[in-house]
This record gives structure tokens, sequence and C-alpha cells, in this order.
């Protein structure tokens, strides 16, 4: 009898069976289900008995245990040699295919903004493909233009020149601190590939922390009104990417620090690395067109 835990004879590596996608499909409806009900209780309705946040903090938790030990035996795979030459061009296809659909993700919400601010009167819409014409009408929420004329649910625009222009100065920053240290492991500098995560990671957890104080500024609602409603779903996006990006980074410095990277094997860092430049051209985008072009007159002094 042949002997069926001997390695094949090519190059691609054929999984061992795992509990891991099951068990985080399984989290994610819990979360998604738990975050409906969790917004319905807000309201005052109660789904299936649940009133308040634990179904969907029971399903987040879920999610992050499952990626946690799914992404550990990634690790053991690769230190077994299974992350052959091959299997590592697919996993650089993989992540590059994955940053594919986030850059679609946040065309939504682009197109959701521009919608609104191009075209603030209104447009005129073909309905069910017949002659019947009608009209979107915003002039009542939005005054017929861009930014909105103020109201009792949006104030004012924030300035570009404050809060947000210390968010751009330091993405910046961070872009240049991870590609330090992406030039750092190339060269077999495990110091300067720590420093560079190190700094990294801290510039990440301060762009979260000046955006939470933004928000805490902020002259209009989430609800209630279109531009409160774009503005939040695009930025708030993004600082959840921003906060992704930077535990993802986080995990990477400790990998770096308890030696795992080597100059010839190091790709855990640099999906990373891709990763957190995306978010930076996403924020640039965010900045020039929310921040400056749609700050209008009326901003905030702070």
């Amino acid at each position: 009898m042949g002997n069926t835990h001997t390695k094949p004879e090519h190059d691609y590596h054929l999984v061992d069976p795992s509990p891991w996608p099951l068990l985080a499909s399984f989290g994610a409806l819990v979360m998604a289900v738990g975050a409906v009900c969790w917004m319905r209780s807000a309201q005052g309705e109660v789904l299936f008995g649940v009133n308040g946040p634990w179904l969907f903090i029971v399903g987040t938790m879920s999610v992050v245990a499952c990626a946690f030990f799914w992404w550990r035996d990634v690790i053991r795979e690769s230190h077994k040699g299974d992350h052959t030459p091959v299997v590592q061009i697919h996993l650089r296809y993989g992540m590059i295919l994955f940053i594919a659909s986030e850059v679609m993700f946040f065309v939504a919400w682009f197109w959701a903004y521009f919608d609104a601010s191009l075209f603030p009167a209104g447009v005129e819409i073909l309905q069910n493909n017949t002659a019947q014409i009608g009209l979107v009408q915003r002039n009542e929420v939005l005054g017929g233009q861009w930014p909105p004329v103020p109201n009792e649910a949006f104030k004012h625009t924030f300035s570009p020149w404050g809060l947000p222009l210390v968010n751009t100065l330091i993405l910046l920053l961070s872009g240049v601190t991870v590609t330090w240290a992406h030039h750092a492991i190339l060269k077999d500098d495990r110091r300067g590939l720590i420093a560079g995560l190190a700094l990294t990671v801290l510039l990440g957890a301060s762009f979260s922390y000046f955006q939470y104080v933004e928000y805490g500024h902020a002259a209009f609602n989430y609800s209630g009104h279109i531009y409160g409603a774009t503005f939040f779903m695009a930025t708030g996006f993004h600082g959840a990417h921003v906060l992704i990006g930077t535990i993802f980074l986080a995990v990477c410095l400790f990998r770096a620090m308890s030696g795992d990277f080597t100059k010839e094997k190091h790709f855990g860092f640099e999906a990373a690395a891709w990763y957190w430049h995306f978010v930076d051209v996403v924020w640039l985008f965010l900045f020039a067109c929310i921040y400056v072009w749609g700050a209008g007159k009326a901003v905030a002094g702070h």
C-alpha cells in the first residue's frame, strides 16, 4: 500500500482539511444578523428576541478567532515549506484581486457622493424603460446646491485644513515608514524593519484617534441628511480599513520581532504594505473630493 502522506511531485500545495472556512462563514452570518438586530433595536424594534449588540459582538469575536487560527495555519504551512515559488505567485494574485475588490467597494461610496453633489437639485430618470419620466427631488433637503443649504440636520462642512490635513500628513508619512520597513527587510536589516513597522502602527493609531476627535465635532449627523450619510459612509469605511490595516501591520510587527520574516520570504508583510498603500491612496481621493472640493464656503472654523 502506498504512503498517502507522500509529498506530491508538483509545485502546488493541496491544503489539509480545515474547519475555519465553514466556522468563519457561520460567524459572519451571526455578525450580520446581529448588526441588523442591533440597529433595529436602536429604533425600538426587537427582532428574533435580540435587544442590543451582544449577538453582533459574538459574531465579530467568532470571525476574529477564525481569522487568527486560519492565518496561524497558513503561517505553519509556510514554515513547513509548502509555499513554493508557484504558491507564492498565487498568494500575490489573491492579494491583488482582494485589493481590486476593495477599490470597487469604495467606487460605490464615491458614486453615491458625486451623484448627490453633482445633481443637488435632482435628475430626470427613465423608469422601467418606458417613456415615463420621474424627477428625483432633492431640493427639500439640499436647497439645490452642494454643500447643502444649512438647516437643523446640517450646519456646515469641515474645514479641510484642520484635522483632515493633519490626518493626510499622517498617512503620507506612514507610507514612507512602511516603505522604509520594506526596504529594510530586502537588505536583511531586521532593526530597520521593526522600527519602520512600529512607527507605521503608531501613525495608523494616531490617524484613528484624530478621526474619532473629528467625528465628535461634526456639525451634521449620519441619519436624516444625505450629506451626513455619504460623508460618514465614505470616510467611516476608510477609517475601518485604517484600523484593519493597523492591526495587520501590528501582527507583522510581532512576527518580525519573533524572526518570522526573512529576506527571501516575507510575503505576509508585503501584503500588509500593499494594503496600507491602498488605504493611503483612497484617503488622498477622499481628502481631495470630499474635504477640499466639497467643502464649499460655509466651513467650520476649527
